[in-house]
């Protein structure tokens, strides 16, 4: 089977990949998701036993009898926004006791007794298609939304109600609207309280929003996909917050929870905790419209009266941190704050500052008791990721580290229960290596348990790769070359660039997964650079920043800089013969390179590039452009309309119909440009395809076609001899 096929196969070789742990309060059981194989797309329930080391499906799938086909298009919309590709069980809730869980297949609703002889899944009685279900804390009800309403069923009885129900047109309520899901990582719209007596829901109106319309041009037949989207400087959703009280009869409500939503529209973060009285409390975080001023609140969810808590600010913008906000077990608030004109974000608890230092702080993993595990990137080495421990009871930091593991390496995990799951990607090792340490605190009375990846290996040679800091402008690259190569043969190798080179994504990781598709194009025999200019994540808050108001000029100079650098390091470059290719950001970064440095790259395959910002959604432009009415320059910086007639490369313009976050109106708007400048182009449509191709077929030829298209168009599809 070839590379491209058994990627597309196998999502990637995420399929059979061990992920979404929960653990027991005690840290003697874990729960988590994964296929059986490496190319199976019925993801099953598992559980594991740390003591026995035991592990079995608690539900499969195919067991049961489901599939994926009759998912309900909230379910669909929210797996796109997660960018979810996988099926059967690819999310699910536990009670806080560990005693149950809670799932959907086909839009149904299910439960599992995670104790006991008997863990046969349970099919719910509930009322129509279901999604996003999310268990008591109790573990005695299930909370979900059908047809836009909030609905709540109980499991010994089998009664279901609604909680709230929409009171207007384009009225939803418990979901998380397509901005929260798709730019500030709130996939959830209700979430229960501690003692399981109340529900927090978000209430979502968005007839204020832009509708569009995405047809399929191979089905002339089918109505045109509607759907709600705010392009940049236009109207959002607008989201209020309710408190329902649900621990008998028919439930209480709404009572609202009130801020001042006209200054801080944007809904960032909602849950509960437990106040110094004992009682729950709801807690929240809101941003303004320009991004810069983030505040965090607590509400009485009797009154729905809110007082602040902190507020964040910043002259450019406060970016929203994963994992924040949180508390230990006695109420201190765990919080990632920046100090005013400082260069890295900062780990608080309470009032204080308590490390770690000289980290780049990328999220707060965990909290558990008094202990807070966050992750980060020592300073400099923006390629790798660990995690470090963070003990509030003893006053220590320290690194966490993978069990039989050195080196460069990129690591997630989670903690309960003096447990820790961890997670590795390194260079040394195919895929991902998983293992559960019991007792993580203590030194004598560790037990590490390995959880076994069921992912394939890739059928291509192990990737070649250096890591550097190109010395212009610290730009961090990754080196591809093909296996076959030899070293001061005197061969030179043509160049292909292969960067998403924007905010919120880091290609250069001391991963050695990050780099199967780029060792498979090498092979073919290129040269592949990846490069992290500024704006990516990794370095410092100014390197992020540094695209504010233009996101093209920083960015494509850190391309051009970064590709000069690494020829004056290895002589086997031809900077003759330089194509660029990339997807989304880096689709934009690889048509904007070849429109405006022409005397740099030869040839561009642009994959869904954004191509009109002002076509693109409110909350990630306007945080680097502004609105398009307050920053008209910043528009025309970054827009590649105008530079169609300049366009004297070969270009290959790929993108989905069915893409509902760069619209296809992108590349037909620059295809219809070019024309009108008579400049020859190559426009590939998909016909059904959203945003990421996940499609086997189509995934496989994707790859293929762009290797023939960037040989023809340099020219050579051989290495040549200087």
């Amino acid at each position: 089977m070839s590379f491209p096929r058994q990627q597309a196969r196998t999502q990637r070789f995420t399929l059979g990949v061990p992920r979404a742990f929960q653990i027991s309060p005690d840290g003697r059981r874990a729960a988590f998701l994964r296929g059986r194989h490496g190319t199976d797309t019925a993801t099953c329930l598992w559980m594991l036993e740390l003591e026995s080391g035991r592990e079995w499906v608690v539900a499969d799938p195919r067991a049961m009898g489901a599939d994926d086909e009759d998912l309900p298009p909230e379910e669909r919309a929210r797996r796109e926004r997660l960018r979810e590709t996988g099926g059967g069980i690819v999310s699910y809730t536990v009670d806080d006791a560990f005693t149950r869980a809670a799932f959907t297949l086909s839009g149904r609703l299910y439960y599992a007794d995670l104790v006991g002889d008997d863990t046969e899944p349970r099919e719910l009685p509930a009322t129509g298609s279901v999604v996003a279900p999310l268990i008591c804390p109790r573990g005695d009800r299930v909370a979900y939304v059908s047809a836009g309403a909030v609905r709540v069923i109980d499991i010994n009885s089998g009664r279901d109600r609604a909680v709230a129900e929409p009171d207007a047109p384009n009225v939803t309520w418990g979901l998380a609207e397509f901005i929260a899901a798709e730019e500030m990582g709130r996939y959830r719209g209700m979430w229960w309280s501690p003692d399981g007596a109340a529900l927090l829901a978000a209430r979502v109106d968005d007839s204020p929003v832009t509708r569009w319309h995405i047809a399929d041009p191979a089905s002339p037949e089918a109505e045109p996909q509607v759907i709600s989207y705010p392009p940049a400087g236009s109207a959002n959703a607008e989201v209020r917050l309710a408190v329902f009280a649900v621990h008998s009869g028919a439930g209480t409500g709404p009572q609202w929870v009130e801020w001042d939503r006209a200054a801080l529209p944007y809904l960032v973060r909602a849950g509960w905790t437990t106040g110094p009285d004992g009682n729950p409390t709801v807690v929240f975080s809101a941003q303004s419209r320009d991004q810069r001023t983030l505040t965090l609140f607590s509400a009485d969810p009797a009154t729905g009266l809110a007082f602040e808590l902190r507020s964040e600010t910043d002259d450019v913008w406060v970016e929203i941190m994963p994992g924040v906000p949180d508390f230990t077990k006695d109420g201190e608030l765990v919080w990632i704050g920046r100090e005013r004109g400082g260069d890295q974000r900062l780990l608080h608890v309470g009032d204080r500052v308590v490390g770690p230092d000289g980290v780049y702080l990328r999220s707060v993993v965990d909290v558990d008791d008094r202990r807070v595990l966050c992750s980060g990137s020592p300073e400099g080495r923006p390629a790798e990721i660990g995690l470090w421990l963070v003990d509030l009871q003893e006053g220590g930091v320290a690194p966490v580290e993978f069990p039989g593991a050195e080196g460069v390496g990129v690591h997630s995990g989670t903690m309960r229960g003096d447990t820790l799951v961890l997670q590795r990607r390194d260079l040394d090792t195919d895929g991902v290596r998983t293992v559960v340490v019991r007792n993580a605190s203590s030194v004598t009375r560790q037990q590490v348990t390995t959880v076994e990846s069921l992912a394939e290996r890739p059928e291509v040679p192990t990737p070649n790769v250096r890591l550097a800091v190109a010395p212009t402008g610290g730009v961090p690259t990754a080196l591809v070359l093909p296996s076959w190569y030899e070293e001061g043969s005197g061969t030179k190798l043509p160049m292909l660039m292969d960067p998403y080179g924007g905010p919120h994504a880091q290609r250069v990781l001391g991963a050695r997964p990050a780099y199967l598709t780029s060792q498979w194009f090498a092979e073919q025999g290129f040269a592949v650079l990846i490069a992290d200019g500024r704006g990516t994540p990794g370095i410092s808050v100014p390197w992020e920043q540094a695209v504010h108001g233009d996101l093209a000029t920083p960015v494509l100079e850190d391309q051009v800089s970064a590709l000069h650098d690494a020829a004056e390091r290895y002589d086997c470059l031809d900077l003759e013969r330089v194509a660029i290719r990339g997807w989304s950001f880096g689709g934009y970064l690889a048509a904007l390179a070849v429109l405006r440095r022409p005397d740099v790259f030869h040839a561009a395959v642009a994959g869904a590039p954004v191509i009109d910002w002002r076509l693109y959604d409110t909350h990630y432009t306007e945080r680097y452009l502004g609105t398009p009415d307050a920053w008209k320059e910043a528009y025309v910086r970054s827009s590649l309309l105008d530079d169609a007639p300049g366009l004297r490369r070969p270009l290959m313009l790929i993108h989905g119909l069915a893409d509902d976050n760069v619209v296809f109106a992108h590349s037909q708007r620059l295809s219809t440009a070019l024309l009108a400048a008579g400049r020859p182009h190559t426009v590939l449509p998909l016909s059904g395809i959203t945003h990421m191709p996940s499609e086997e077929a189509t995934a496989e030829n994707l790859l293929l076609l762009q290797v023939e298209f960037i040989k023809d168009a340099l020219g050579d599809d051989q290495a040549t001899t200087a």
